[in-house]
């Protein structure tokens, strides 16, 4: 069957005999279509109502249209159409609302009228902020959603967020995620060498260091166990994690953000040595004496100081944080906690 059509709109269909699935996107022209395909010749008239619809405990406006269609046997049959003019989308606990990214409209002209009377809506219920996830496969919106005064929040590559800020008033949505979070293995065996690596890209000032392995922490994972996988990926060497040591924190870093950089102790469970080609252009056990009078080491404050933590810890006259698992009350959820602890003066900051 084929409708003409004198006005865009995506619509359900519900009859007796058609399933709504199958005709999800029908394009409908009240109050006058043709019809081809089921009957020779069918006329159609429409009489459109106003009416609600309940998603999610929530009330959206919708249209119905109802068309009384005559076939060539003079027997006629009624057809539903409902059209909702607004996004689905849930509240969020903060009286903003968060647009299903699964039921977006794939044509462009129907999501701007959708999104447009969706934030009517919105408005006029109080709503504050909106929060619109645009998947790369329906990148084509994003221009349409820029139009209507919605602003980048942040990217991944499945996806952008866009966001959009009702109220009279500065937006009060949080920012984008504002830091990076990275670490640094300080590996010692018990010849006291130290696990030492040399990157085949590097800043100038650089050449010729060996430095301890670095990284990024993954989504979703932990300091201890993103210094453990970086020293595996970097150099073949299974690691057990004792402390963190100290942190670093710096500012206008990459791509303008900010940056967290933990550098933990860890203790070496194997020996043998295999470097990733792609990151690293050599790796080895380096003596300890040797590591700290590199002159590079020397002559930065920064890298002096944590070369200086790591050898008191050593010494047992510097304590670290250890991680313990705990549940907090506030979100249910099991988090790291890093901190020491010393039970008597005596006890040389043994790890925990």
């Amino acid at each position: 069957m084929s409708v003409s059509k004198s006005f865009g709109s995506e619509i359900m269909l519900s009859s007796p005999f058609v399933k709504s699935r199958d005709v999800v996107g029908f394009k409908v022209s009240p109050p006058l279509c043709s019809c081809n395909g089921i009957f020779p010749k069918v006329s159609c008239s429409s009489t459109p109502q106003n009416a609600t619809s309940s998603i999610a405990q929530e009330k959206f406006p919708v249209d119905t249209f109802l068309y009384q269609i005559t076939g060539t046997d003079g027997v006629s049959s009624n057809l539903y159409f409902r059209y909702t003019r607004v996004l689905e989308a849930i509240d969020d606990e903060y009286d903003g609302v968060i647009v299903n990214s699964e039921r977006l409209p794939s044509n462009s002209n129907v999501f701007a009228t959708k999104l447009r009377s969706s934030l009517s809506h919105w408005r006029t219920k109080g709503k504050k902020g909106v929060w619109l996830k645009l998947p790369l496969e329906k990148s084509e919106l994003v221009p349409v959603a820029v139009k209507e005064g919605f602003k980048y929040h942040h990217a991944e590559r499945g996806y952008v967020m866009m966001t959009y800020w009702i109220p009279e008033g500065p937006c009060m949505l949080p920012a984008n995620a504002s830091h990076h979070v990275g670490v640094g293995a300080f590996v010692i065996n018990d010849r006291n060498e130290v696990l030492v690596v040399q990157e085949k890209h590097y800043a100038p000032a650089l050449v010729g260091l060996w430095k301890i392995p670095t990284g990024y922490i993954n989504e979703s994972e932990e300091i201890f166990t993103g210094a453990v996988r970086e020293v595996k990926e970097e150099t073949g060497i299974d690691t057990a994690f004792v402390e963190v040591i100290a942190f670093r924190h710096a500012h206008n870093v990459d791509f303008e953000k900010s940056d967290l950089f933990f550098i933990c102790m860890l203790r070496p469970l194997s020996t043998q040595i295999m470097i990733d080609d792609l990151e690293i252009q050599a790796a080895k056990w380096m003596p300890l004496d040797e590591f700290v009078k590199q002159p590079l080491i020397q002559g930065d404050c920064m890298f002096k100081k944590i070369v200086d933590i790591c050898i008191a810890r050593l010494g047992k006259r510097y304590c670290g944080l250890s991680f313990h698992n705990l549940v907090s009350k506030f979100d249910g959820k099991l988090s790291s906690l890093y901190f020491n602890i010393v039970e008597s003066q005596d006890s040389n900051c043994q790890a925990n």
